[in-house]
Order: structure tokens, then sequence, then C-alpha cells
């Protein structure tokens, strides 16, 4: 395994690098950061449903989807990002996604704590300190590999991260604003002074190498990867990747006919808020879409559910849900059956 220390890349390629790693059957640990700001949605989130698209646009920051589930965010230099890439059968990785979790985010815990920040791990996916989260993570299984991104917040736009959130009025926005300031915080937040950058990238390495070992350093993307990268590209930064399985908002139902409803409803379940947009004839599922910030395991499954809920009455969801899991092997932290059946219900 190689630790990639790389410091400020380009922002596609902050997201990339570890989308390409995985299928190059490489492991190894990503240390890196955008040069330039831009907006990351989750694997099954609705871009329209979440982001200001049209702000964006006119304010010159790009949008990507990553193949990570959780929720919309924005992102730019202050935030040093940690990328690990092992495979599934690697003797390090523990069964089940929460141990997971809470094992391989120890070195960025320990990383905090270094720092004099008492950051400690809170289920699913959440690092805290001082009853606020202090960074964003989200995991992925891309082909045989899992894939664990996170961040050390040096500081944080939390006045930005409101405007490019699509919500309903002003008044809402000054809500999201007040949240999110109230419960995330940073490390300039924390401690006095705030270390070097240099410093931080160092100190996050070392407890990375505490963690899995001794690893080879690599400072540049070597041709291979950087093929790879720019294959990618070709498909993650077109607007059919990020615009897919758009929906309309939740929260509504209006009949076409007798018997025959579309109904939009959400759900926030402790592993994140789910959305359904269902077509419902005589009481059976015509069609089901799922989105949300959840965390979804094997990710292609999710769409394998709704079909399997076509044909389905209301009132069994969550039974056949729960039959879909058991086959399936389907892993959803803090997302259970019974939160997709209530909002299906």
């Amino acid at each position: 395994m190689r630790l990639y220390r790389l410091g400020s890349v380009s922002w596609q390629d902050s997201q990339l690098l570890y989308h390409a790693l995985p299928r190059l059957g490489r492991e190894g640990v990503i240390l890196c950061c955008p040069a330039t700001t831009y907006v990351c949605i989750g694997y099954f989130q609705d871009v329209g449903q979440e982001v200001d698209v049209e702000f964006c646009r006119q304010q010159g920051i790009p949008v990507f989807r990553r193949e990570v589930g959780g929720g919309a965010t924005y992102l730019d230099g202050e935030q040093l990002f940690f990328q690990l890439i092992i495979h599934r059968d690697n003797p390090l990785v523990p069964a089940g996604k929460l141990a997971f979790y809470r094992k391989f985010l120890q070195a960025p815990i320990e990383s905090y704590r270094a720092l004099g920040i008492p950051a400690e791990y809170r289920p699913v996916n959440d690092i805290v300190a001082n009853q606020r989260k202090v960074s964003g993570c989200g995991a992925a299984q891309i082909g045989d590999y899992y894939v664990l991104v996170g961040n050390l917040i040096v500081d944080f736009n939390y006045e930005m991260m409101a405007r490019v959130l699509k919500v309903p009025d002003e008044k809402f926005r000054d809500k999201v604003y007040k949240t999110i300031y109230e419960n995330l915080s940073t490390i300039k937040r924390e401690i006095e002074p705030v270390p070097p950058i240099e410093e931080l990238w160092s100190l996050m390495a070392e407890k990375f190498v505490e963690m899995l070992g001794p690893m080879e350093v690599q400072t540049t993307v070597d041709e291979e990867w950087r093929a790879k990268t720019d294959e990618l590209a070709t498909q993650f930064l077109t607007d059919e990747w990020l615009y897919q399985k758009r929906r309309p908002g939740a929260g509504r139902e209006v009949t076409i006919r007798a018997g025959v409803q579309v109904k939009r409803k959400m759900h926030k379940a402790p592993g994140g808020l789910i959305r359904a947009t269902t077509e419902v004839q005589d009481g059976v599922f015509a069609a089901v879409s799922l989105s949300g910030d959840f965390f979804f395991y094997p990710e292609e499954k999710l769409a394998a559910l709704e079909a399997a809920l076509v044909g389905v009455p209301e009132t069994e969801a969550e039974a056949a849900i729960a039959r879909f899991y058991k086959e399936h092997g389907i892993e959803s932290p803090g997302v259970t059956p019974a939160d997709f059946g209530r909002v299906l219900a």
C-alpha cells in the first residue's frame, strides 16, 4: 500500500483520483485538497433537489456527483482530504460497515486529538468534538475495494454552504446557516494558532502509518493513474452523470385519476434523509424512486430494490424490503427496512 501525499490538486482530481485507484487494482491513502472551490453531492442524491444549480453556474462553482453516499457539501482548499482505498479481502478490514468506519476513522480522530481537539467517533460516520461535527466522512464500494473519504476542516465558509443549497425561501436558508454554524466546527474555531498546513499533512500521514503500517510515499500522479483519471473524467464530468435519477421534490400527493396517485414523501432516519417518489395504482406500486443522503451497500442494488417494489401493495412495502435485504445482503448503516417502509407508506 502506498501513501499518496499530493497536496493541492485540481478540484476534479480531488475526486477523480480516488475513483480511479480501485479501478486500477491499487490500495492506498491519498492526502490532497482542491485548488479551487466546488460543490459535491452524494451518489444517491438528486442535484436539482439539493443544490441551487443556477446560482452555482452564475458563480462559476462546479458541481460533482461522487460514487459515495452522504449529502451535498461545499468544498475548498481549507479542507484537507483523506481518501483510503483498501481491498475488501485485506485482513485489516473488519466485518460490517460500522466496524469499518470505527476502525479507519481512528487516524483522523487521532490527528485531531494530537492538535488538542477532543475528537471522537459517533455512529454512523461522524467525527465530533465538543458536540460539533469536525469532519465530513463517507464510504463506498468500488469493485472489490472499499473507499473511505473524509477531511480535516481547517476553516469553513458557512455562508457559501448555506447559499449553494436548494431551499424554499430565504428564511429557511437563514435557519440552515444557523444550524450549520452551531453544529459544524473547524480547527480554526477549536484552537489557536492553527498549525501550518504542511504540519497538518505530516500529522495525518503519521496517523495513517501508525494504523496501517509502513507505506511507500508517492508525491506525484503516475502515467497509468493519470490515464485512468482522465478516462473517468469523460463520464463523471458530464451532465448525464450529474443529473441522473433526477426526481421532483418530496411532500406532495397528486391524484392523476381515481385509484392512481403520484406521491412524494421524505423521512429522516438516523442514517440519513430518505426521499421517495411513487406511482400507486389501486394501492399497488407501479413505480418507485428512492434518493437521499443515506448509505446503501452494494450501491447498485438500490435500483434493484426500486424494481423489486413494483407490483407490491403499499401495505406490504416494509416486509418486501426486509426480504430484499436478506436475499441480497444489504447494509445501510442507520437506515432499516422500517425506515424505507415509513417513507413508502
